[in-house]
């Protein structure tokens, strides 16, 4: 019954916003509720859902002040030499900037921080796109795609999440994925080309003007909140950051906090103007966060009803006996939905061992299990359970559900392209 229940909420929610019934935010909070209700729990709702908003405030405080510190960067022209380098290279066509989106995605996300990658590649290819006339969501799309292969990094969390759960090593599970991760680039590579190729049809080439490139490269047209000769400092600072969160030096909620208290300080010392530039990064902010809290009472729910539990337990159990032998071709498969309808810790720490435990029964290394799991995150970051994804769209100021729409069908495919190279290789049997 949980897991009728369960399957019956993530189809409801993607019906609500992918038809645009419902917001991304008000249906994270109340279809939950009211499956929850359904379901009996209505005494239990409260502390579940609170311990769902605890569970995500770290990350929502992370970006919150993720976005005050690029914005601040952003403000005093940080990203303007990385534009107009980009526009030297791409010119104005719309197949070399797809690809350059692409490449520079893929680079940045080599820390392996999806708030990071989205902050700094949207940041930088945004104003390129809009006077190219280029569709943001093609940005977002490429972004969130070279992010999702990325994410199999052993620092970016999953495969760690994997190694922790399994008692393996990164050479037991990490290293022989590397290939289907190269694959998994490639492919996004040819997205960007076929997505660039389109938009090239739709609107030309545009010939630039590169005695006004200072011009466009700019990323506001407020020329008083330029810092040029804090721009040294400005890099170093970014640069700082970035190293100490993947070293981890500290949480990261707590290096954006100082890294935009030291940023704000340097560049605007005047407390009014502080409050200003404060004010004008309020509404992506709001949005952005809020949803993130909404997304903690749609897990807190999911896992505190047990609905996740029984969902992957139903599915795990109704795997058929002659298919055993290939149980790790089925847990690549589906770690697909599986890290799409829920989160990353309840699929790793909490259904990961029992498929381990499952395939173990047909003889099969649970090393190859742990392998397995990690090829469905290409879709896991087009979850609406994803935080950094709301942020991403927010930048764009595209809808959540027409984010889904259009590249679901591109993240499944980079999961398949990463399966079969996986299956070719011999990373994970057959």
């Amino acid at each position: 019954m949980l897991a009728i229940l369960g399957f019956l909420l993530i189809i409801m929610f993607m019906i609500l916003i992918m038809t645009k019934r419902l917001s991304a935010m008000i249906a994270l909070m109340v279809v939950p509720v009211v499956f929850a209700l359904i379901g009996g729990f209505g005494k239990e709702l409260g502390p579940m859902a609170l311990e769902g908003i605890k569970s995500v405030a770290p990350t929502g405080i992370m970006i919150l002040f993720a976005i005050l510190f690029f914005g601040i960067m952003i403000d005093a022209g940080v990203f303007d030499p990385i534009i107009s380098t980009i526009l030297k290279l791409v010119k104005g066509d719309p197949v070399k900037i797809a690809i350059g989106t692409a490449v520079l995605a893929l680079l940045i996300s080599l820390d392996g921080d999806g708030t990071t990658t989205y902050m700094i590649t949207i940041s930088a290819m945004l104003p390129l796109y809009k006077r190219i006339g280029m569709k943001p969501l093609v940005l977002a799309g490429i972004a969130v795609s070279a992010s999702g292969v990325m994410n199999l990094l052993p620092w970016g969390g999953p495969t760690a999440r994997a190694m922790t759960a399994l008692h393996l090593e990164m050479g037991d599970i990490f290293t022989p994925v590397i290939p289907s991760m190269i694959g998994g680039v490639l492919f996004v590579l040819f997205m960007a080309f076929w997505l660039g190729r389109k938009e090239r049809k739709r609107i030309g080439v545009l010939e630039i003007d590169y005695s006004t490139m200072a011009m466009m490269a700019a990323t506001t047209e407020d020329a008083f909140l330029k810092r040029p000769k804090l721009i040294v400092v400005n890099y170093l600072l970014t640069i700082l950051l970035l190293v100490a969160l993947i070293q981890e030096l500290l949480p990261s909620t707590v290096l954006f906090m100082v890294g935009f208290a030291i940023a704000i300080t340097i560049n605007y010392p005047n407390i009014q103007e502080q409050k200003e530039r404060i004010m004008h990064y309020a509404d992506n902010a709001l949005s952005v966060v809020s949803m993130v809290f909404a997304a903690g009472i749609f897990t807190g729910i999911l896992s505190g009803t047990k609905m996740v539990d029984a969902m992957a337990n139903t599915m795990i159990t109704h795997i058929p006996a002659e298919l055993g032998s290939h149980f790790a071709l089925i847990t690549a498969i589906i770690s697909a939905p599986f890290t799409f309808f829920m989160s990353n810790d309840a699929f790793y720490y909490g259904v990961l061992p029992l498929l381990a435990k499952a395939a173990s029964g047909y003889g099969i290394d649970p090393a190859m299990i742990g392998r397995a799991s990690l090829l469905g995150l290409p879709v896991h970051l087009l979850s609406p359970l994803v935080p950094s994804t709301y942020l991403l769209v927010g930048m764009v100021g595209e809808d959540f559900g027409d984010l889904q729409r259009s590249f679901l069908k591109w993240a499944c495919g980079s999961t398949a392209v990463m399966i079969l190279v996986a299956l070719v290789l011999s990373i994970i049997p057959i």
